[in-house]
């Protein structure tokens, strides 16, 4: 039972923040009233940083930070702060590379304990509240670590000056002159290649996360050098996700990983970005292969989105939890008995051989959680139903669960809304406007933009975060990139010339508040904390794309539609700065690698005529049906519809006819 007290994170907007507002933990906001106290005191910070969805954050919660004595330890010893990763990426991507130097793992919740200069002298995860799983209870650890400061100054201050060196050092990109040769666009699939699984997709072991970055770039290797080998490693892994338990069978949407190699059991969390990257994913893996099965995947994950992520003010939620009732996955998996009853002796006996369900279970204790166990095709001649009956009892089987399933109590949801993965969202909901045509994908598109400028771009400037009826915090250079990347995408489906004004004035405010002017790229930061390293820019791309990767393609769009030779000059610039990079360890540049092709292989599509016209409107909808992940398109008002197409330094001649443009289309030119 939770102690009736309150701290100063009950006045926070972060719903990950004031879960711990009744810790009896003297927690701090990360601010500049706890920073002064530490060096007032003299006294080590306690650094804790998670996120809402986090199940170990919670875990840690309810065994260390809501326990009396464990808080009296904290709060004697320490200045206690607790970080929202989402709130502050640029706290938690600079102290999770300070605990991977020093113990060479990492993950949430992140436990980093700072001098009062900030500089981190120990760390680590998830600490039990007493000696178990082969870690020291977190009691020991705190005792243990304040005795250190306390007794060793000598130790702290080489520790301090060696931390600051080691960081410094792994923020510094040298800048070097180097010549982009094409051919590390092949070394990079030889690597990909290389980490493949073969038997279930994906790369590496479990845990095995979907890395949506990576797959877009096979697609686009393929699409360039019709690598057919390229095709398959993304076909087998989407279709291995799709079959998985990752994959909400009766919601829609993907939860955040697997645990396994076979992409069976999740992690249960679900979060927007990994949603939006995915739908996307989807969505142009149909436009690739016209495989009905990918739109089918795609359109369930927006339409999750649509139905539960969407505020009424039109953005996007942050994540849904792990847990509900203390239970993680409870909401999601299934016991035998409950299906049978629910559909019927006959009806669950296909349901549950299709599914994979099991008396015995595959989480444990007679609960199953969904996954594709049996082809279709294959059950319906084994069963002898035809198929059209076959999926009409599963159809009717999903619908009743689900229905039974929102009864159950429901994960927390955390509703920040966050402006760069509002962006990728934005992105995902105007690829499956192309690819169906549904006209609620492109309103859900355009209603979040207009959310963003009318709530959260205020004063010349993008805020991070919108919850509580206000946004905050200033933007870093991701929430501009991915937010200019969506106005692109959507001007090119609605053509409205507002989008592009506002996309281009985004961008020279980018540049002016985080180009580095010396050695080119975008610093993450628009000022220095923690204040001992200097301003650092991403260098990888990780779970989402990185600030430098998402603007090479956005600078080369607006470089050739506003025939401005200076954006195209500072994509190159970029590409030069992280060149080395990518050619010593082409995994963890996904997109950029994307990017590199899209400077390789530009395709300037002008669509010229009336936009009401049928023949245009005919020409733009195989356009958009087309996988064209390189293509630059802009609108010319006139009186008779055509095509115009160019590519590298050779436009054609205009097409006036759809079967020509069809030919066209899927024409392919090598440039690597």
């Amino acid at each position: 039972m939770k102690r009736q007290c309150m701290n100063r994170l009950i006045h926070e907007s972060s719903p990950y923040l004031r879960q711990h507002a009744h810790n009896p933990v003297d927690w701090y906001p990360w601010g500049e009233e706890a920073l002064s106290r530490a060096k007032q005191e003299d006294k080590p910070i306690l650094l804790s940083i998670g996120y809402s969805a986090c199940h170990w954050c919670h875990v840690m919660e309810r065994e260390c930070f809501e326990n009396e004595a464990i808080a009296q330890i904290m709060n004697e010893r320490f200045i206690n702060i607790k970080v929202d990763r989402e709130e502050r990426p640029d706290l938690d991507e600079i102290y999770m590379q300070a605990l991977q130097l020093m113990t060479g793992k990492g993950g949430w919740p992140l436990t980093i304990f700072l001098t009062p200069d900030l500089v981190p002298f120990y760390g680590g995860t998830y600490f039990p509240p007493e000696d178990r799983f082969g870690l020291p209870g977190f009691p020991r650890v705190l005792i243990a670590v304040s005795d250190f400061y306390r007794s060793r100054r000598q130790d702290i201050v080489q520790i301090e000056a060696e931390m600051k060196a080691w960081l410094q050092a792994l923020i510094k990109i040298p800048s070097e002159e180097k010549n982009l040769e094409p051919a590390v666009i092949k070394e990079a699939f030889i690597h990909y290649r290389n980490q493949f699984d073969f038997f279930h997709g994906g790369f590496g072991r479990a845990p095995k996360f979907p890395d949506g970055l990576s797959l877009l770039f096979l697609l686009r290797y393929w699409k360039s050098q019709g690598e057919e080998q390229a095709l398959e490693m993304v076909e087998k892994s989407l279709k291995a996700m799709a079959a998985g338990g990752i994959r909400d069978h009766l919601g829609g949407g993907f939860h955040r990983y697997s645990t396994d190699d076979r992409w069976l059991i999740p992690h249960f969390e679900k979060m927007l970005y990994d949603n939006a990257l995915l739908s996307r994913l989807y969505f142009e893996a149909y436009q690739a292969t016209r495989k009905e099965e990918y739109r089918e995947v795609g359109e369930g994950i927006l339409d999750y989105i649509l139905r539960e992520m969407t505020s009424p003010e039109g953005g996007f939620f942050s994540s849904q939890d792990a847990d509900s009732d203390g239970e993680e996955g409870k909401f999601y998996v299934w016991e035998k008995e409950e299906i049978y009853r629910l559909l019927g002796e006959e009806r669950a006996r296909l349901f549950s051989t299709y599914y994979g369900v099991s008396s015995q279970g595959n989480f444990g204790k007679g609960k199953n959680v969904l996954h594709l166990a049996y082809p279709l095709e294959k059950m319906a001649t084994d069963y002898q139903v035809t198929l059209s009956e076959l999926e009409e009892i599963l159809q009717e089987g999903r619908k009743i669960l689900f229905q039974e399933r929102e009864k159950r109590n429901r994960p927390q949801r955390d509703e920040k809304i966050i402006t760069s993965w509002n962006s990728l969202m934005i992105s995902g909901f105007v690829y499956g406007f192309m690819t169906t045509g549904k006209i609620k994908y492109l309103f859900a598109a355009e209603k979040a933009v207009n959310f963003i400028l009318e709530e959260i771009f205020k004063e010349g400037r993008l805020r991070r975060i919108y919850s509580g009826g206000r946004s905050y915090n200033e933007g870093y250079a991701e929430d501009y990139a991915f937010f200019i990347q969506a106005l692109l995408d959507l001007y090119e489906v609605t053509f409205k010339e507002e989008y592009l004004i506002k996309a281009r004035q985004l961008q020279e405010i980018m540049m002016e508040k985080f180009w580095d002017s010396e050695a080119g790229g975008f610093f993450f930061t628009e000022k220095e904390e923690p204040p001992f390293l200097g301003r650092y820019k991403q260098v990888y791309d990780q779970a989402n794309p990185s600030a430098n990767s998402v603007p090479v393609m956005n600078l080369l769009k607006l470089g050739y539609l506003a025939q401005d030779e200076s954006w195209k000059k500072r994509a190159e610039d970029i590409l030069r700065l992280f060149y080395p990079y990518i050619r010593e360890q082409p995994i963890g540049f996904g997109h950029l690698l994307s990017s590199f092709l899209f400077y390789l292989e530009p395709e300037e599509i002008k669509i010229m005529g009336s936009k009401e016209d049928p023949l245009l409107k005919t020409m733009l909808q195989e356009i958009y049906l087309n996988f064209l992940p390189h293509k630059i398109l802009s609108f010319q008002e006139g009186t008779n519809p055509a095509v115009l197409i160019c590519r590298g330094f050779t436009c054609l001649p205009p097409i006036k006819d759809i079967s020509e443009l069809k030919k066209i289309l899927l024409k392919k030119e090598k440039f690597v």
